[in-house]
């Protein structure tokens, strides 16, 4: 598939996957006789695993670092594993703290629900 197709069916930019493509988190593309990139289908599952990373905020360094170690192959499990684990307990720490967070939204959402319940109430009291 050309970089036109990829970038579509991604959501990335023609752009950001030559970007990551220079910076190693995509593997460098076969190119066709026009010497255009030509990618294999299966490059979608691996841009759609970095999208993830991306969207739980992984720094890209550990993105390239990740991919480098995919590229040695099956001897860098132990190192892989270690570094999406650590990725996950970040995760839930902010994911624990967005919590904390919306539990505070929706007191302060509530005591203003209450504040305007008791402000229809003194209202309809007045009226009769």
């Amino acid at each position: 598939m050309k970089i036109g197709e990829l970038a579509e069916r991604t959501g990335l930019s023609v752009h950001t996957i030559r970007y990551y493509e220079r910076i190693g988190l995509l593997p460098a593309a076969e190119r066709d006789q026009g010497g255009r990139r030509d990618y294999d289908v299966s490059i979608l599952t691996w841009i759609e695993f970095l999208s993830r990373l991306k969207q739980t905020g992984m720094p890209v360094r550990q993105m390239v670092l990740y991919a480098k170690l995919r590229e040695q192959g099956d001897s860098t499990y132990p190192q892989r594993k270690a570094l999406l684990e650590a990725h996950r307990d970040r995760v839930r720490r902010q994911v624990s703290d967005l919590q904390s967070s919306l539990l505070v939204l929706d007191t302060k959402i509530e005591t203003y629900a209450k504040a305007e319940r008791e402000t229809q109430d003194e209202k309809q009291t007045n009226e009769r």
